[in-house]
Order: C-alpha cells, then sequence, then structure tokens
C-alpha cells in the first residue's frame, strides 16, 4: 500500500488523499459483510478513486469479491475503484528513493530553468547534472524534480546516474 501512496502522492491530478476514508456495508447471503477499501484519492475534477491493493502473495478470492462490490457502489457515486496488484520491486524502490527528496527544500529554485534546459533533449541523468555545477547540490535538486513531476524517467528500470531523464511537457507534447 505504501508504494499506491507515493504514486498517488506524486500524482499531478490528485489533490488530496485519505487512508480507510469509508467503510461500505452490505447484505450477502443472508450475512452483513463490511469493507473498507484502503485509500482515497480526490481528484482536481472532484472525483474520487478508491483503492485497494494486494499483498506481496497476490490478491486473496474474498478481496476480489469485496472488489466487485466496491467497484459498483464507487461507479454509483461518480467515483472510480482500482484494486492494485503487488507492486513492482523496481517501482517500489525508484518511487521510496524519489520520495526522500519529495521536500521543497530540494527544489531547484531560481536555476530551475537550466535545469529544464539541461534535460530539453532526453539524456542520461550524469551528463546533465555535471554540466549544471556541483552535483551535490544538482543531484537533490534533479530527484525532486523527477519526484514533482517537472522532469520524466522510467519507473520501471533501476534508477541509475545514466538513467534517460527528460523534460516531462516534452512527452506530453509529442504524445
Amino acid at each position: 500500500m505504501q508504494t499506491e501512496l507515493m504514486l498517488l502522492d506524486r500524482d499531478p491530478v490528485v489533490v488530496a488523499l485519505a487512508c480507510r476514508p469509508v467503510k461500505l456495508v452490505w447484505h450477502e447471503d443472508g450475512k452483513v459483510v463490511g469493507h473498507a477499501p484502503q485509500l482515497m484519492a480526490r481528484l482536481q475534477d472532484g472525483s474520487g478513486l478508491l483503492l485497494d491493493c494486494a499483498g506481496r502473495s497476490g490478491t486473496s478470492a474474498r478481496l476480489v469479491e469485496r472488489a466487485r462490490v466496491v467497484a459498483a457502489a464507487a461507479e454509483a457515486v461518480g467515483w472510480s475503484y482500482r484494486l492494485a496488484g503487488p507492486p513492482d520491486p523496481v517501482l517500489v524502490a525508484n518511487v521510496r528513493w524519489l520520495s526522500g527528496y519529495r521536500h521543497p527544500r530540494y527544489a531547484a529554485g531560481p536555476w530551475m530553468p537550466a535545469l529544464v534546459e539541461a534535460f530539453g533533449s532526453p539524456r542520461p541523468a550524469v551528463e546533465a547534472v555535471y554540466g549544471l555545477g556541483d552535483p551535490v547540490a544538482v543531484w537533490p535538486a534533479v530527484f525532486h524534480a523527477l519526484w514533482s513531476g517537472v522532469l520524466r524517467v522510467r519507473l520501471d528500470e533501476p534508477l541509475h546516474e545514466r538513467a534517460i531523464v527528460s523534460v516531462a511537457r516534452q512527452e506530453a507534447e509529442a504524445a
């Protein structure tokens, strides 16, 4: 669940997050059944996303059945529901690393234009970092820009100094 929470936290369309925000209760086979989705994200457009996360061993049959009911309830109020499978270990490691640079103190500040210009064309991170100045000062700004979505890198591959980084908005324009 921690990885899904971090991914939602860095998603620009998510404006608020809550853990176990609601409990749904219904009757099934003469029994009262309840389920509280693990996360809720409020989105910019006012809609909501309910989310449950499978454990490392996968999704249980019980959770799959409850997910069906929760998805229908979410749809009835104009929200969406997602049942996330076990997270990819590489994605987990990358997102955990970048989340360490979430705080605004790591932002590039006044030299953000130089950072954006340096990655105007996709290139290995290390080349741009050494071209911008002191790596001790530049790397945290790059990681913050990756966390905040100013820059983009593949998170499904190990993050390393030669990873190809680009300005995120350029990828959106090319699509």
